[in-house]
């Protein structure tokens, strides 16, 4: 998509720049990449190599021009099988796409959808995969030069690229892709459970008895599509979910109540051990940024 020579792999998973990065990557050596979230968007363009990238339980064997929409509360992890692995990754604040919708336009809607059923995979046709190229490469030019006027190019690119990815979501076909999607319909129904009901009981025993399932089965098969067993699971996703939270404004009692942690004092602690800082003190540093 984009005629340059490409960078290295920079590990780093947290934003530099207030609204948005933009990264050509091609690496010849096999990564290994752990699973993870951000506090961001990620959109992600696959040019080549051989990759599954496991999203929420779902893999999907991405192919040359498939697009990755992963919003700021979802686990993921590529796993690269052969390279060379080339793909352009733009993080992206909510924010910056918040203050760009208008009443009769939610660009957010392609990233934060809550469906059961949601695929983060796009997969356009050939028309909209080449309007994508002209505005990535038009996006990639800019963002990369210092020229006048280019700061606003940048911005004014993006949008009309995330325009053109909320048309392509509308449109998509499910039956394009489905083959190249693999989950279980009992584990992708308790993920999407978990993460309905953060501040309820998801004890094992109640999962189990409410989806019909042996505790043993349970506990194989969600460690199986997922990566995680249940528990690290919802630990990591309550903790997420207090992170958007608070940046959402809500008081620490407040989300410590709404993401189970039933009791004030661990949650201060599991999340400051969790993210190096108290959740007060992340707060008010999100409300200063």
């Amino acid at each position: 998509m984009i005629n340059s020579q490409g960078q290295q792999f920079d590990p780093r998973q947290y934003m530099v720049n207030s609204n948005f990065e933009i990264f050509h990557y091609k690496d010849d050596t096999l990564l290994e990449v752990d699973y993870h979230n951000h506090d961001f968007y990620e959109i992600y363009f696959f040019i080549s190599g051989k990759v599954t990238y496991i999203v929420e339980g779902k893999s999907y064997s991405v192919k040359p021009g498939d697009i990755l929409l992963i919003n700021d509360k979802e686990l993921h992890k590529p796993v690269i099988e052969q390279g060379p692995y080339e793909r352009i990754v733009i993080w992206i604040n909510p924010d910056f796409i918040r203050n760009a919708c208008t009443e009769e336009t939610d660009l957010l809607m392609c990233f934060r959808s809550t469906i059961k059923n949601k695929y983060n995979l796009l997969r356009p046709d050939a028309k909209s995969l080449g309007i994508l190229k002209n505005i990535l490469n038009k996006l990639h030019a800019c963002y990369t030069n210092q020229a006048y006027g280019n700061d606003i190019l940048t911005r004014l690119y993006l949008v009309e690229l995330i325009v053109c990815l909320n048309k392509i979501y509308l449109d998509s076909d499910i039956d394009a892709i489905v083959e190249d999607i693999v989950y279980n319909d009992k584990i992708n129904d308790i993920i999407h459970y978990i993460n309905q009901n953060l501040g309820e009981d998801l004890s094992l025993e109640t999962l189990a008895a409410k989806f019909y399932t042996s505790k043993y089965h349970l506990l194989r098969e969600f460690k199986r599509h997922t990566g995680y067993t249940l528990h690290s699971y919802i630990h990591q996703k309550r903790l997420i979910s207090a992170k958007a939270l608070l940046r959402e404004g809500l008081s620490i009692s407040e989300v410590c109540q709404a993401c189970g942690f039933n009791d004030y004092s661990n949650f201060i602690r599991v999340f400051s051990k969790a993210f190096n800082i108290s959740p007060k003190r992340y707060a008010r540093q999100f409300l200063e940024n």
